[in-house]
């Protein structure tokens, strides 16, 4: 007769425990995101995101040396224009707060990896990704005009120094048209992490707060992915594979996390999980009201996202989760 297998053995002992450990979370998995505003000396916290703030270039900085000091390998940009238009012009301008940002992170910290969010929605007037059809208040995007104003933000923000171009308006053929642009450009090295798999989710609210991004009438559902949609995640994906994109993303995660293991199992590509502000915001408001445990809520959910099959994870919690994996 055989002995009863007793899993619990391999339980009983910290060590024991992590020698075993089937997914480990480490620092290196993390990317930070972070809000650019025009101006100096600027920290202005989001009201809806407790911890996260709209910064000036100069603290965007201060936080990038404190992020690689951490043992994070990246951020990712978002900019907040002074002036919005039609055009998106602060998107595409050599001269947009997230150029700006990004030349003077590289020239302070040059081995942090900086990953910009190539989209248009933070410098439209109206708050949409793209172009508009004159008139229509329903928030359709015009798909191939938008590719256009695509490639010349991807192209302005590879010249500023973005190591990773990360387009996020989920349009028909952006991975193509962005890569197209690059390669003529001469930045046929620099790679595009793709937002593959973008659902139109409640879980955005606080983001739009610190974007300053939420449409001014309509809604992004006729361009992003309807949450009871699981198969089209893999056509989206196998599109933007076809294109050239070399990561893909998975936005939200909490939600998501059967489509994070259904992307990772359908693609050999780097897969990145994004932990929404909506995520963060439930987890501070639940901390801050001594509700939950903070940390360990914190290191488990982003563990959760590892067992989905990420292997990499932008979150607002990025800079705590390094410190308390430190400790």
């Amino acid at each position: 007769m055989f002995p009863i297998h007793r899993p619990r053995r391999l339980r009983s002992h910290p060590q024991l425990r992590r020698m075993v450990c089937e997914n480990l979370l480490t620092a290196s998995d993390l990317i930070y995101p972070l809000f650019a505003v025009p101006g100096e000396g600027i920290a202005k916290e989001v009201k809806s995101m407790p911890g996260v703030y709209q910064l000036s270039v100069d603290k965007i900085v201060i936080e990038a040396k404190e992020v690689y000091d951490l043992g994070i390998p990246a951020i990712i940009l978002f900019g907040i224009p002074d002036v919005k238009d039609g055009d998106a012009t602060g998107a595409w301008h050599d001269c947009g707060i997230v150029q700006k940002a990004t030349a003077a992170v590289k020239a302070a910290v040059p081995d942090l990896v900086v990953i910009v969010d190539t989209c248009l929605c933070e410098y439209t007037s109206h708050g949409h990704c793209g172009y508009l059809q004159t008139g229509d208040l329903t928030g359709r995007v015009l798909n191939d005009p938008t590719l256009e104003l695509l490639k010349k933000t991807a192209v302005s923000q590879a010249k500023a120094g973005a190591d990773i171009i990360a387009p996020s308006g989920m349009m028909d053929g952006f991975v193509g048209a962005i890569r197209a642009g690059l390669d003529e450009a001469g930045y046929q090295e620099v790679p595009i992490l793709s937002y593959a798999a973008k659902y139109a989710s409640a879980y955005y609210g606080p983001f739009r707060d610190a974007a300053e991004s939420t449409p001014q009438f309509g809604d992004r559902r006729t361009y992003q992915m309807d949450p009871g949609n699981a198969r089209e995640a893999l056509k989206e994906i196998e599109l933007d594979i076809a294109e050239g994109a070399d990561m893909l993303m998975v936005k939200p995660a909490l939600a998501y996390m059967d489509i994070i293991w259904r992307v990772k199992e359908a693609s050999n590509l780097p897969v990145a999980a994004y932990n929404v502000s909506g995520e963060y915001s439930m987890v501070k408001a639940a901390a801050l009201n001594g509700w939950i445990d903070e940390k360990r809520v914190v290191l488990e959910t982003l563990t959760g996202f590892k067992r989905a099959g990420a292997d990499l994870i932008l979150t607002y919690h990025a800079k705590d989760a390094a410190r308390w994996l430190q400790g």
